[in-house]
C-alpha cells in the first residue's frame, strides 16, 4: 500500500530509492504484480515459479501519477519510475490498482483524461476510496451511502467498469458492516468486490478458509514494524510462506 513519494515525513512516504529498492526486491524474489480484480478473481497469468503482487496506490496524490508540460510522464514520480523500471525488467510491468478520490484525481486537472487513458492502456484499474476520506465508523448509514455511493458514480464517469474494490479510510470499517455487502443508493445498486484495509499483514490466497473479501488486509510501504521491508525480510528469512503459481 503506497501513498506518497519524496523524503520521509510520516510513515505515509516512500523514497525514491526506497520505491526502486521495493520494486527491485520484489522482481528479484519472484513476484509479479497483479490488480486488485485479478486476485480476488484468480485469474492472475502467472507464470509457473512467480508469486503474486498486489500493488495498491491510495488517495490519488499527484506524486503517483504526473505529467510534464508536454504531456510524457515525469520520470521522477512513481509511475516514471515504474515505467523506467519495467523497461529493464518486462517480467514487472506497471500492472496497479489506484484507490482514488475523485476530486483530487492525481492533480493536474487539464490532464485528467490522458492519465486515466494511460493507467488504462498499461493495465491497471480504479477503485474505489470514497469521495472524502473519512472515518466511515463516525458517520450514519446514509452518509456512509453516500461517500461510497458517489465514488462509484464517479469510476463509472472515469469509464472504469463496476462493480469495483473499496479501500476503506484510514482501515475504518461502518458500525453497519452490512453496508460493504451491498446497498442501495441514488436509485442503483452498489456492489463491492472486496473490501480492504490499512494494514498490516500479507493478504491470504482467495481459497484459504481465512480469507475474507470484507476485509482484506494490506502491507504499509514503509520501514516499521509490520511494513513492507519486515515482511519481505521474514520471507526471505523463511518463515512466511506464499502463494507459487504451479
Amino acid at each position: 500500500m503506497y501513498h506518497h513519494l519524496g523524503e520521509r515525513k510520516d510513515a505515509m512516504f516512500r523514497t525514491v530509492s526506497e520505491f526502486t529498492g521495493d520494486l527491485e526486491r520484489m522482481d528479484r524474489l519472484g513476484f509479479r504484480p497483479v490488480t486488485v480484480s485479478e486476485y480476488l478473481t484468480g485469474k492472475m497469468g502467472l507464470a509457473p515459479g512467480a508469486s503474486p503482487v498486489v500493488m495498491t496506490f491510495d488517495d490519488a496524490n499527484p506524486d503517483q501519477v504526473r505529467l510534464l508540460d508536454d504531456g510524457s510522464v515525469d520520470p521522477t514520480c512513481m509511475l516514471g519510475l515504474w515505467q523506467a523500471f519495467a523497461k529493464s525488467h518486462p517480467e514487472f510491468p506497471v500492472h496497479a490498482t489506484f484507490f482514488i478520490l475523485p476530486n483530487s484525481l492525481f492533480g493536474q486537472p487539464k490532464w485528467r483524461a490522458k492519465k486515466i487513458e494511460l493507467l488504462r492502456s498499461l493495465g491497471c484499474e480504479l477503485a474505489n476510496h470514497t469521495i472524502s476520506h473519512p472515518i466511515l465508523r463516525k458517520l450514519p448509514d446514509a452518509k456512509v451511502k453516500q461517500e461510497i455511493g458517489e465514488c462509484a458514480e464517479a469510476l463509472t464517469k472515469l469509464g472504469q467498469p463496476l462493480p469495483t474494490s473499496l479501500a476503506l479510510p484510514f482501515g475504518s470499517t461502518p458500525r453497519n458492516k452490512s453496508l460493504l455487502h451491498g446497498f442501495e443508493w441514488n436509485g442503483k445498486q452498489v456492489e463491492l468486490t472486496g473490501v480492504f484495509l490499512v494494514g498490516s499483514n500479507p493478504a491470504p490466497s482467495t481459497t484459504d478458509p481465512r480469507f475474507d473479501k470484507y476485509a482484506v488486509p494490506r502491507i504499509q510501504a514503509n520501514e516499521g514494524e509490520y511494513g513492507l521491508t519486515y515482511w519481505l525480510n521474514q520471507y526471505e528469512q523463511g518463515r512466511v510462506k506464499v502463494y507459487v503459481q504451479p
